[in-house]
């Protein structure tokens, strides 16, 4: 409990308790009205002041201004109990508000408990602990077992398992090895790392990580903003009703007293606290779920839209497909496979291009570059090198073809590395991207949420487009895109889109930024995405697993249930108990359940946010008991 709770808490049960003897205090004397105000000062006192706080800086129609007249009003009539009551009641709605938004920000804030607090330099042989902003890109950092990694950067030295629940909500521990890229937040579970830093605190994952979970509230729903509106409006109007409610009959009848309580009646019904509660809690809890599962949701408003995706338009490499190219099969003519395999990679030694990098990859032994010599790079087309006495051209059928060299067209599904030695055609190498293993459940699960149409982008050929889409199920596929082509592809779509519905891009390299910016909401894989399509998306998917789209979906579309049932249920509450309050029929009982007990049932609605079991799968049940138990 809080501080802020725990004073609450103290003035309710002070109130409570002077409330309970003013009962027991006979009719005459004045030590009744004594004990009420006593009550009502302990429970109100605060309420009364926000109130006269609000009427000097000019925002007098709010809730606060509602009790404060209703309740004086009420003591002046004589009706000590009914007053304190309202504020007594009140004040345990407020407490109940408040734990329920407490639950809902440990959702979120957990995740600050990832900033680094300091960082391991060798200093004179000896580990000693710097602050993070002191430490530049390009030291060696330490990380011992059970410690945090506190800045991003690259393995050197060391091999560990690391937790990355905080980051990614996947409980099951990933292996970390020298030359592999590493994140800060996740915690080194049981091994000794020297890493080399790649960005500033400022600059790393962790860091922002936190600027869009610090900066997701300041993205308002509609929902929110019809409520802000509403509120605008709503509370001038039921003041000057209830002015209306008190002054036009007593002129007829002449009947002020029991008007005028009425009017009170009137404005404790009118308090709109159910809604102004209700609906931000809800899309707060949402997002704080999502984040549990490793979505990070830029503001309230993205998450409202995921739910009215109808176009999903994906990237293929890096957000389908694993980005990591591997050779598939060797298929060698006159020569053997390991000498068409080592030649090839001797002639790609000076490249670092991901196919240059999956050949050396395959080949797995060293390699004596001393032998290569006459390197050149043939745009376009491949590369061209001397290796020991032998002229050896190694690139795409375009080379063949220039070369002259009679080849055998390779049938494989993925990029065609052909190889001429001497101006022989010495056979093909195929170099293939792996498709994620949940990239085909993800498709599925996207069109069960209700998603219409599936796209895929890519530059790649037509021909491994094709083969990844039709595995995949994917409808429509376009492939040979160069940057720009991408953004007009996703132009024509949003042309087409139905009416209220939301088109959502999904990728995560560099060149995916513009596209990102330019759908109605952009996702971007964090885990392996650059720093551009993070920056440009609304939504990051932390462990690039693309299943969590239609997890978001899920969270959306209940975040939106909820919103919407507690719009209609706290409106047509509040309504009855208007015309109620108007005619007599409602009393300042009444009023006190159709204000906080309005509210707190809406809360208990709300709430229902905070659980993320029923967005996950049987097999995801580790994480969940893992992060709620953390939360």
């Amino acid at each position: 409990m809080t501080k802020k709770q725990k004073r609450l808490f103290i003035q309710i049960l002070i109130g409570a308790v002077c409330f309970g003897a003013g009962y027991l205090v006979p009719e005459a004397g004045p030590w009744k009205l004594i004990i009420y105000l006593a009550a009502y000062l302990a429970v109100g006192g605060e309420i009364v002041l926000r109130a006269f706080r609000g009427i000097i800086n000019g925002q007098i129609f709010d809730e606060n201004f509602l009790m404060t007249v209703a309740t004086v009003g009420a003591f002046f009539l004589g009706d000590y109990p009914e007053g304190v009551a309202v504020m007594l009641f009140y004040q345990v709605g407020e407490l109940f508000q408040s734990y329920a938004v407490g639950k809902s920000r440990q959702s979120i804030s957990s995740l600050m408990d990832i900033r680094p607090d300091y960082v391991n330099i060798e200093q004179d042989g000896e580990l000693v602990r710097v602050d993070p902003d002191d430490v530049e890109v390009g030291q060696i950092i330490t990380v011992k077992p059970g410690e945090r990694v506190p800045l991003d950067g690259i393995v050197l030295e060391g091999r560990a398992m690391l937790d990355t629940a905080a980051l990614t909500g996947e409980s099951v521990p990933r292996e970390i090895v020298p030359g592999q890229n590493i994140m800060s937040g996740c915690i080194d579970t049981n091994g000794l790392l020297k890493i080399q830093v790649t960005a500033e605190a400022d600059e790393s994952t962790v860091a922002k990580i936190l600027e869009l979970v610090e900066n997701a509230s300041s993205k308002k729903s509609h929902s929110e903003q019809f409520i802000t509106r509403f509120a605008r409006w709503y509370t001038p109007l039921v003041t000057v009703g209830a002015v209306a409610l008190a002054v036009i009959p007593s002129l007829f009848d002449g009947m002020w007293a029991m008007w005028t309580k009425r009017a009170l009646t009137f404005l404790v019904i009118s308090c709109p606290c159910a809604l102004v509660i209700s609906v931000p809690l809800s899309f707060f809890g949402g997002i704080g779920a999502a984040s549990k599962l490793g979505v990070l949701v830029k503001g309230s408003n993205y998450l409202e839209q995921l739910s009215r995706i109808k176009i999903a338009v994906f990237d293929k490499t890096g957000t389908l497909t694993k980005g990591v190219f591997d050779v598939t099969s060797v298929d060698p003519v006159g020569v053997s496979a390991d000498t068409l395999l080592e030649t090839t990679a001797l002639a790609e030694s000076f490249s670092d291009h991901p196919i240059s990098v999956s050949l050396k990859k395959a080949w797995g032994k060293p390699l004596d570059s001393s032998v290569v010599s006459d390197y050149e790079t043939l745009t376009g087309q491949g590369v061209r090198a001397v290796i020991g006495e032998k002229v050896v051209h190694v690139g795409n059928a375009k080379l063949m073809e220039t070369l002259g060299t009679s080849y055998t067209q390779a049938s494989g599904i993925g990029t065609i590395v052909y190889v001429d030695i001497d101006g022989t055609y010495a056979g093909s190498i195929t170099i293939s991207d792996q498709i994620k293993p949940t990239a085909a459940e993800a498709i599925r699960e996207l069109k069960e949420q209700g998603v219409a149409q599936t796209v895929m982008l890519t530059g790649d050929t037509r021909k491994v487009a094709d083969a990844v889409g039709a595995s995949l199920g994917i409808d429509t596929v376009c492939a040979e895109l160069l940057p720009a082509m991408k953004v007009d592809e996703v132009e024509k779509l949003l042309e087409t889109r139905p009416a209220g519905s939301q088109l959502a891009f999904v990728g995560d390299g560099i060149n995916d930024a513009p596209v990102l910016m330019r759908a109605d909401i952009g996702i971007a894989m964090g885990g392996v995405g650059s720093d551009a399509a993070i920056e440009a998306a609304d939504v990051v998917i932390m462990d690039d697993n693309p299943e969590r789209i239609a997890t978001a979906m899920k969270v959306s579309a209940k975040t939106r249930r909820i919103v919407t049932e507690n719009i209609w249920f706290a409106l047509g509450i509040k309504a009855m108990f208007l015309i109620l309050g108007a005619f007599g029929i409602a009393t300042m009982w009444d009023a006190v359940f159709a204000d906080v007990g309005v509210s707190i049932i809406a809360i208990l609605n709300a709430m229902r946010m905070l659980s993320v079991k029923t967005f996950t799968k049987p097999s995801d049940a580790r994480t969940v008991s893992r992060t709620e138990a953390e939360a």
